[in-house]
């Protein structure tokens, strides 16, 4: 599946008034997302996409451990075990 806001897989932005859809689409094109605004006066406003584009989740990072019978990283050419892991 497209990545969300891109042309193949635009995000989608339901709004009651033509004023939130300006303001909304301003949003999504200074940050070059793809979107498609609804103007639906009678039905109740989905930002859902938007938001999900604007609070993206930020990657795990992996954080490297160091054995014991590695190298120490301190620098100092000794063993960890014996540097400074004590």
């Amino acid at each position: 599946m497209a990545k969300l806001g891109t042309e193949k897989h635009p995000a989608i932005i339901r709004v009651r008034t033509e004023e939130r859809g300006h303001e909304l689409l301003s949003i999504c094109n200074s940050k070059g997302w793809q979107v498609i605004i609804g103007l639906e006066p009678d039905k109740q406003e989905d930002i859902s996409d938007l938001e999900k584009l604007l609070n993206l989740p930020t990657p795990a990072v992996k954080t490297i451990t160091t054995g014991r019978n590695d190298p120490c990283p301190c620098g100092s050419g000794k063993k960890y075990k014996h540097c400074c892991m004590i």
